[in-house]
């Protein structure tokens, strides 16, 4: 295929719609990104159904939030380690194939847990060995999704875009968990793995149907001097440094409290997977929510401040979820709290999108991806150890004064995310 910029006529313009509502789905005007959110958006919705089951089951058969911990550590660290190498690739060769080689070994990955389940062999080993593995891939299919998805639609439309994948990965976090709880009440963890691997099949399907715009051109240039020239676009940019540490901490101190909710359904409110299940839901349909929000307002100036009031929000409502015993108002923390923490990400992602051009788009997604990606398994091991000496809602609440504590100094002492 031609190598050619993805703004040239090889994509349609069709006519911007009237009105805030209306512009809520305006990429859907692009056949391509149609056709990749509905792969994309029925994979997430597999992945979701895994976790639920995978989450509870590490806990249920080791009963200690330090193997969850460690699982959701062994997931993310490879991409920590390996997003980078992953973003020098997604520049230099076709991001499709890049993105369908992770698609398989994630569903051969699904597959083998199903079958590991079903013959009665699954052991916690076997899943943090598995979840390693599927960190690899993800490693390197990260950073082709994350340059590949900006070249299906028109540069003004990205912020739209970029909300409405958003959108997709947590309408998954409201459908998968609600098939995934059914699934594991009803028919077991088997069919959990077994759904999600077979969801793999959309997303490979959508990838084949797609023209792709843009093909990286070939080069010489060694790994590493690529890697450098990422390094060299990031420093030069006005505010991009201070986005990525942004992510970096958003990470580090506001996922976990998703990552440890089955230590809190068990140890404060005393239930099963159902209230587990009840909360994953609310989370997701909040995140929902949020990027509505977000694909609403589409391009608009100040992103950068709306982005840290947004984290100062988060922050607060993690504290209220950890303080508060009333299940009620735990589901409103932890709708308002996933809405947030969308709207922040979607909010960073489109400012960081419209920064870089897409000749280097592969290696500065995938450093944006090393930061956002890398604070998962750092505070998922970190606050695993803390939960098991200072309960799991003391040591949420502090990471919920921290996230807030982020957001106030970035908006007062280093303003120049709150200029962008």
């Amino acid at each position: 295929m031609k190598t050619h910029s993805p703004d040239t006529a090889a994509l349609p313009h069709p006519i911007r719609p009237q009105g805030r509502f209306n512009r809520v789905f305006e990429a859907f005007q692009y056949r391509d990104f149609r056709i990749m959110w509905l792969g994309a958006c029925t994979s997430s919705i597999g992945t979701w159904m895994q976790q639920l089951a995978q989450s509870w089951l590490v806990y249920d058969l080791s009963g200690s939030p330090v193997y969850l911990g460690l699982d959701a550590f062994l997931g993310q660290i490879p991409i920590f380690l390996l997003s980078m190498v992953g973003g020098v690739f997604a520049d230099r060769m076709d991001r499709r194939r890049l993105l369908l080689l992770s698609q398989v070994i994630q569903m051969s990955c699904a597959f083998a847990l199903a079958t590991l389940f079903f013959t009665g062999y699954a052991q916690v080993w076997h899943i943090l060995c598995l979840s390693f593995i599927v960190g690899l891939a993800q490693a390197f299919g990260g950073p082709a999704y994350m340059s590949l998805i900006p070249t299906l639609v028109k540069p003004e439309i990205l912020p739209n875009a970029i909300a409405l994948n958003s959108i997709q990965f947590n309408l998954a976090r409201v459908i998968g968990p609600m098939l995934g709880g059914l699934a594991l009440k009803q028919l077991g963890a088997t069919w959990c793995f077994a759904l999600n691997g077979a969801s793999f099949v959309a997303v490979i399907i959508s990838l084949l149907m797609i023209r792709v715009p843009y093909i990286p051109p070939r080069t010489t240039e060694t790994v590493l001097k690529s890697m450098q020239q990422g390094i060299s676009f990031i420093r030069s940019r006005n505010g991009l440094e201070a986005l990525i540490v942004l992510a970096f901490c958003m990470t580090l101190f506001g996922f976990p409290l998703f990552t440890f909710l089955p230590v809190f359904v068990k140890e404060v409110f005393h239930r099963g997977s159902d209230t587990y299940t009840w909360l994953l839901v609310t989370s997701g349909a909040g995140s929902v929510t949020g990027a509505l929000f977000v694909a609403a307002f589409g391009k608009t100036s100040r992103q950068g401040r709306m982005a840290l009031f947004m984290l100062i929000a988060l922050g607060v409502l993690i504290t209220a979820f950890s303080l508060s015993t009333y299940l009620p108002l735990n589901l409103l923390f932890i709708f308002l709290g996933s809405a947030a923490l969308i709207s922040v990400f979607a909010l960073v992602s489109s400012i960081v999108q419209t920064i870089i051009t897409d000749d280097m788009r592969g290696r500065v997604m995938s450093v944006y991806n090393v930061a956002f990606r890398g604070g998962m398994p750092i505070g998922s091991l970190l606050l695993g150890w803390l939960i098991k000496s200072f309960t799991v809602p003391a040591t949420l609440a502090v990471t919920g004064v921290i996230v807030a504590l982020i957001g106030i100094y970035f908006l007062t002492v280093h303003r120049r995310i709150a200029q962008l």
